[in-house]
């Protein structure tokens, strides 16, 4: 079932600015998780024989908004990786009808999960991070790289997991971290360049995506049952959609989103749950 609405909420988080860390190893991930407490064990492996797919789409209509230009003059090695046109911000990124970066996770209906397994990937890459939107499970390793020979500071700002900023003064430091809760989502900065912003998605389980430049997604290996499926924007806050999966079939779930949305209150930290009916809006926190 489609969901076209779309939700204005007033839980836009403050972070406050700190200075970058200095040292060139990077930091532990020990302390990422320490005070936010220890993830849940996880289940089981899921029987193959009884999952299913969730595929579907970021759709935009309209025209879309026209970004800003970036000014990165004063990293010339940086702005020359982008051509005549130079760097644009990502916050609306829309192609063929389709939204990018928006990040699609089962937000109900999930009980029990696989551990989470490997390493999510976070780079800085002509002075930005990429991606700009990542999705990660609960307990699993962050794999945070600088590509730039130029100092990178990662600055983390969650409310229900241990932050951390750590500095990366040149190319080919690598630096291990980890969130040990659930929480969508988790601003990241750079304080050294106030342009580089990403959004770390933590869920307890590996039932996520995020769309790529077509505004698809597809998640893959979902155990047969009925979900809430939440999808979160930067600028158009959250969505809902339910969604039935059955063995062996592919379920869809598609998003819509226009121009006119632009500028809604995007929450961060607790989860925004919504629930849209034909003549009635429900919304509640959900830890």
């Amino acid at each position: 079932m489609r969901s076209h609405f779309w939700n204005r909420s007033a839980a836009l988080l403050a972070v406050a600015a700190m200075a970058a860390c200095g040292g060139g190893g990077g930091g532990s991930s020990e302390g990422a998780a320490a005070d936010a407490g220890e993830a849940a064990p996880a289940a089981a492996a899921v029987d193959p024989s009884t999952v299913g797919t969730i595929s579907g789409m970021a759709n935009f209509g309209g025209t879309a908004p026209t970004m800003e230009a970036i000014d990165m003059s004063a990293e010339a090695d940086c702005a020359a990786g982008y051509g005549a046109d130079g760097p644009m911000a990502q916050n609306v990124l829309v192609s063929g009808g389709g939204l990018a970066n928006v990040f699609v996770y089962l937000s109900e209906g999930v009980s029990g999960a696989p551990a989470a397994s490997g390493a999510a990937a976070l780079d800085q890459v002509n002075c930005r991070y990429t991606p700009h939107v990542l999705g990660v499970q609960s307990g699993q390793d962050i794999e945070i790289s600088n590509s730039d020979n130029l100092l990178h500071n990662i600055n983390a700002t969650p409310t229900e997991n241990r932050g951390f900023n750590i500095s990366q003064p040149r190319a080919g430091i690598t630096s291990t971290q980890r969130f040990a809760v659930a929480e969508v989502m988790v601003p990241v900065r750079c304080d050294v360049h106030g342009w580089m912003q990403a959004y770390i998605g933590v869920v307890d389980h590996p039932y996520f995506a995020v769309t790529g430049a077509d505004g698809s997604y597809s998640i893959a290996n979902v155990p047969a049952g009925d979900y809430t499926m939440t999808a979160w924007h930067e600028e158009f806050g959250t969505m809902t959609s339910s969604v039935t999966v059955t063995a062996g079939g592919t379920a869809e779930a598609s998003f819509d989103y226009s121009g006119e949305m632009m500028g809604a209150d995007v929450p961060m930290g607790e989860a925004l749950v919504i629930e849209h009916g034909t003549k009635r809006i429900r919304v509640e926190r959900t830890q």
